[in-house]
C-alpha cells in the first residue's frame, strides 16, 4: 500500500503521462490521431479493464486514498481541457471564422435538432419515462470541440474553412445546449435546488460575451505590460491567468461552459504580436502534462462493462448510432445548405460528433437533478467514450486524399 495521498498522485501522474505518450505514439504508427491512443490507455487503466484505482495486491488496496486521487486527477483534467481550448483559440483564424458564420450557425442548428429528436425517440422507443427520454435528447445535443480541435491541430487543418466552421458551430452548440438544458432542468428536475428562469440564463450568456469581448483592449494592455516584467516566463503566466479568469467568468457569471471562456480568451490574445511566441511556449506546458491527463481521465471515469450488460446493450447501441449519425447528418446538412461541398460537409459533421467532457457534464447534471437513472448515466458515459474515440478517426478519414 502506498503510504500517503501525495505519493499516490505522483505515481499515478507518472503512469498516466508515460502511458498516454506511448499509446499516442502507437496510435500514430497505425495512422490514427494520437488522442485515440491516449483515450484507449485511459479505458485500459479504468474500471472497464484494469481498474487501477481499485487494484488490490494480496487483498491490500494499492491506492488506499483512491477517492482523493481520482478527484485530483479529475480537476487536473478539467484544467487540461481549459488550456487546450485556450490553445485552440490562439490558433483560430477569426477572418476565416467570420466568413463561415452562416455555415457555423446552420451546422450548429442541424447538430442540435436532429440529435435531440433522435435521442428523445430512442428513449421513448425503449420505454423510458418522458422526462428521461427528453434528457437523453438533451445530452445528445452536446458537442465537445476539444477533441476535434486537438485532431485538427494534429492534421494541420484547424485554420481551414471546415475547421473554422466546426469551432464556430461548437461554440453556438454550447449556447443552445445550455438553453435547452436549463429548460429541461427547470421543468423536470426534482433535486439539487431551483434552477434560474430561462430569461435570466439567456441574459447572463449575452452579457458574458458582450463584456468579455469589450474587455479585450484592456486584456491586451495587461498582457503587453506584464510580459515586460523582469520575471520568469511573464507572457505565458499572464496569458494563463487571462484564460483561467475567462473560464471562471464564463461558468460562474455567464452560465456557459468554462471551456467557452478559455476559448474566447485564446481568440482575444491571438491578434497580439506575441501570438507565435505564446503558442510555442504554452504548448510545452499544456501537452507535456495537462492534455494527457485530460484524455486519459475520460477512460478512467468510464465503466463500459456496466453499460454493456443485459438489455442495456441494445439501448446503448441505438443511442451511440443516433449520437454519431445525428451530428454527421444534422451538422453536415447545415453545412451543405450553406454552400459547402459534400466532402466539406462530411468533415464538418464528423468534427461535431464528439461529446467529450461536455456530454459528461450534462449527464452528470441529469443524474444530480434526478432526471435520469444510474443505468442511463452509464449509457451516456459509454456514448461519450465512443463518440470521443470515433471523432478523430472520422476526421482523419474525411481529410484523407487532401
Amino acid at each position: 500500500m502506498i503510504r500517503t495521498e501525495f505519493l499516490e498522485i505522483t505515481i499515478l501522474l507518472a503512469i498516466i503521462v508515460i502511458g498516454a505518450k506511448i499509446f499516442g505514439y502507437l496510435a500514430s504508427r497505425i495512422d490514427l490521431p494520437m488522442v485515440v491512443g491516449e483515450i484507449t490507455f485511459g479505458i485500459l487503466l479504468g474500471p472497464t479493464v484494469i481498474n487501477i484505482l481499485g487494484l488490490h495486491i494480496a487483498g491490500v488496496p494499492v491506492f488506499a486514498h483512491h477517492e482523493t486521487s481520482a478527484e485530483i486527477i479529475k480537476i487536473m483534467a478539467e484544467l487540461g481541457v481549459l488550456l487546450l481550448m485556450f490553445l485552440a483559440g490562439l490558433e483560430t483564424d477569426l477572418v476565416a471564422m467570420k466568413k463561415v458564420g452562416v455555415a457555423a450557425t446552420n451546422s450548429a442548428i442541424g447538430g442540435v435538432v436532429l440529435p435531440f429528436a433522435g435521442g428523445l425517440g430512442v428513449g421513448l422507443l425503449f420505454g423510458m419515462p418522458f422526462k428521461e427520454a427528453i434528457f437523453v435528447g438533451t445530452i445528445l445535443t452536446a458537442t465537445s470541440v476539444s477533441i476535434s480541435a486537438q485532431t485538427l491541430i494534429e492534421l494541420k487543418k484547424l485554420r481551414t474553412r471546415e475547421g473554422a466552421t466546426i469551432l464556430g458551430a461548437a461554440v453556438i452548440d454550447d449556447i443552445v445546449g445550455i438553453l435547452i438544458l436549463s429548460v429541461v432542468v427547470a421543468v423536470f428536475a426534482t433535486g439539487g435546488g431551483t434552477p434560474p428562469p430561462l430569461w435570466l440564463v439567456a441574459l447572463k450568456m449575452l452579457l458574458f460575451f458582450v463584456i468579455g469581448i469589450a474587455l479585450s483592449p484592456i486584456v491586451k494592455r495587461f498582457i503587453a505590460w506584464f510580459s515586460k516584467l523582469p520575471v520568469s516566463q511573464p507572457l505565458v503566466a499572464a496569458s494563463v491567468v487571462v484564460a483561467l479568469f475567462y473560464a471562471f467568468a464564463a461558468e460562474q457569471w455567464g452560465g456557459v461552459a468554462a471551456i467557452t471562456g478559455s476559448y474566447l480568451a485564446g481568440i482575444i490574445l491571438a491578434s497580439g504580436s506575441w501570438k507565435h511566441e505564446l503558442e510555442e511556449k504554452s504548448q510545452v506546458l499544456v501537452y507535456s502534462l495537462f492534455v494527457p491527463i485530460f484524455f486519459v481521465d475520460i477512460g478512467l471515469r468510464a465503466n463500459l462493462r456496466e453499460a454493456l450488460t443485459g438489455n442495456l446493450i441494445w439501448i446503448a447501441l441505438a443511442i451511440v448510432l443516433v449520437a454519431i449519425l445525428g451530428k454527421i447528418i444534422g451538422s453536415g446538412v447545415g453545412a451543405l445548405l450553406s454552400g459547402f461541398s459534400f466532402k466539406e460537409s462530411l468533415r464538418v459533421g464528423s468534427g461535431m460528433v464528439s461529446r467529450g467532457e461536455v456530454g459528461l457534464i450534462v449527464a452528470g447534471i441529469g443524474l444530480e437533478q434526478a432526471v435520469i437513472t444510474e443505468d442511463v448515466f452509464s449509457l451516456m458515459v459509454l456514448m461519450v467514450v465512443v463518440t470521443t474515440l470515433v471523432t478523430p478517426i472520422l476526421l482523419r478519414l474525411s481529410f484523407n486524399n487532401d
